[in-house]
């Protein structure tokens, strides 16, 4: 066991970042700015002490993913209340307004102010460049399908790992937990393999 965990560490830690770094040198830029207008070594420094402090004064760990199941249980409640009482989950854990929730929009709002206070990064346009050139600018209905698609993936899979990026990213991996490790190896290679379709071909 503690060859597995020095094996992922070294993996996460040194190798996957540096062909990571490799391979983003060799890619285009998707981005329509020169570069990000917040140092990405103080945000996420701040993340870190942000991770600290809500472990050690409320106990609560960074995460996104419940926030999609609690948003569902919520408007479930409304549309369909009987139907939500009904269902186990939500007979142990009440629909509310979480902590999680609240993160998530915490984070939108969070990258609109640091969006607004750069140089040019709100660009005022819907979509990406890589998708008006390789499917035009009349594809609300595939960019609809594919976005909901996806998501519905991710969730799945957000759920049935037991966490998201940040939960096992940030919050898994700062408490040193092997499974969260694991699984940020699994979202190295999940983006790599990714880019590499999107950039490749």
């Amino acid at each position: 066991m503690k060859n597995m965990i020095s094996t992922l560490l070294f993996i996460t830690s040194v190798a996957l970042p540096l062909q990571v770094a490799q391979a983003a040198e060799e890619l285009p830029s998707p981005y329509p700015y020169p570069q990000p207008t917040w140092s990405p070594y103080l945000v996420g420094a701040l993340i870190g002490v942000l991770v600290l402090l809500t472990l050690s004064l409320a106990n609560k760990k960074i995460g996104a993913s419940s926030a999609y199941s609690d948003l569902a249980g919520l408007l479930g409640r409304v549309i369909a209340p009987r139907h939500i009482r009904s269902l186990p989950y939500w007979q142990d854990k009440k629909p509310m307004i979480s902590w999680t929730l609240l993160i998530v929009l915490g984070a939108i709002g969070g990258s609109w102010l640091a969006a607004s206070t750069g140089t040019n990064e709100l660009t005022g346009t819907y979509l990406q460049d890589m998708w008006l050139a390789r499917f035009g600018p009349d594809s609300f209905g595939l960019r609809t399908i594919v976005a909901f698609v996806g998501g519905t993936v991710m969730a799945y899979g957000a759920r049935l790992a037991g966490g998201c990026t940040s939960g096992h990213g940030i919050s898994g991996t700062l408490q040193l937990a092997v499974g969260s490790w694991i699984a940020v190896v699994c979202f190295f290679i999940g983006g790599i393999a990714t880019a590499m379709l999107m950039y490749r071909l």
